[in-house]
């Protein structure tokens, strides 16, 4: 099912009393099957717009269709869409079986399947969510995770054309996140069916989604694929937003940028003031400088995550720290430990002061 939201805007309060505007007009086009995700920081308009596209509240302009069907003025209940909720959501009194039974028995007599069909597509959907064994069991006898299965299998139950998810693993710990992240994703793939949810977190966003729409201040900042928003953000935003970000700002002569006693050659740059950007991955770490760089570096700080070594630079040439990433085979060859003197060589360079979006690779040591 395609959801085609078109000129969408909301604005809350009333004239004369001071009036916010949480969504400038939007235009969004969800293909069939896709799975979107909403990402941004706390009040950019994620969550209005899935309200508003799940008829939990009325845009000021702008109409939303469901395929060639209009459900702008259509009421919640009418618009056959399932909606998980961060906190479950739950019914503590019903059991596992009867929660996700709810919304079947609690259709119009002559739309409600027989009891056999409601038992045959609860237990069918309790297999798919690898809860079949808790059909009896209550809510506080489940993990969070397990909870947070049983109101998707609830908000499947009704064979939704649209399937919205409002920060649906917001109140889980990172672990279990990650889990059910893949696990939904699997779902998906296999049911393919629609859906569109809400996260601040970015790495759940570029994880999960075909396609992720970045917002702030109510307004879509870039529409595109995790791949391709990391490697080319739009505007400055969207860049520091997804990721950790370097800065390095200084003087540019002659295609040399200095700052302090730092110098780096940023060839075809104009002269004058600049601040460039570098994400953690885009530094590498030597021991000696070389014609092209001098950006002399120490580790105050050792962090290992996983697969890399997150390490904390500073200098006296830097405003704030920066954050570099290595493995492990790269951090015991340069005995990267705190104290130790290095020096910065930047793979790629993100330049934002200019008209469009520049990235220059400077050729960095061997």
């Amino acid at each position: 099912m395609s959801i085609r939201i078109a000129n969408i805007a909301k604005t809350y309060g009333r004239p004369g009393r001071g009036r916010t505007r949480a969504l400038e007009p939007i235009d969004l086009d969800i293909h069939d099957g896709e799975l979107i995700g909403l990402l941004g920081p706390s009040g950019s308009g994620k969550t209005t717009l899935l309200r508003i596209v799940a008829g939990l509240e009325q845009a000021d302009s702008g109409t939303i269709h469901f395929a060639e069907r209009d459900v702008t003025n259509v009421h919640v209940r009418d618009r056959r869409i399932g909606f998980v909720f961060q906190h479950y959501a739950l019914f503590r009194h019903m059991s596992v079986y009867d929660n996700v039974a709810f919304g079947l028995n609690a259709l119009p007599r002559r739309e409600r399947p027989s009891s056999a069909e409601i038992r045959s597509r609860v237990m069918q959907l309790l297999e798919m969510v690898r809860l079949q064994a808790f059909a009896e069991r209550f809510p506080a006898q489940l993990s969070g995770g397990q909870q947070q299965r049983v109101a998707l299998a609830r908000a499947l139950a009704l064979k939704p054309d649209v399937l919205l998810l409002d920060e649906p693993f917001g109140a889980l710990d990172a672990k279990v996140r990650q889990e059910l992240r893949r696990w939904l994703r699997h779902l998906h793939e296999e049911l393919h069916f629609t859906s569109l949810f809400v996260t601040h977190d970015q790495e759940e966003a570029l994880e999960l989604s075909d396609r992720v729409v970045v917002m702030s201040d109510g307004r879509i900042e870039q529409v595109d694929t995790p791949d391709a928003l990391y490697r080319q953000p739009a505007n400055r935003f969207v860049f520091e937003f997804l990721g950790d970000v370097n800065r390095l700002e200084g003087d540019v002569r002659d295609e040399t940028l200095t700052c302090g006693e730092a110098r780096l050659a940023v060839p075809g740059m104009p002269d004058g003031r600049h601040e460039l950007l570098l994400r953690p991955h885009e530094i590498h770490l030597s021991e000696r400088d070389d014609a092209r760089a001098h950006l002399p570096v120490s580790v105050s700080a050792v962090v290992p995550v996983g697969a890399e070594v997150r390490l904390e630079l500073e200098a006296d040439w830097l405003g704030e720290p920066w954050l570099a990433s290595v493995g492990h085979e790269t951090f015991e060859r340069l005995d990267a430990k705190r104290g130790k003197r290095l020096f910065a060589h930047p793979v790629r360079l993100h330049r934002f002061d200019a008209e469009r979006p520049q990235t220059l690779s400077p050729v960095c040591a061997s």
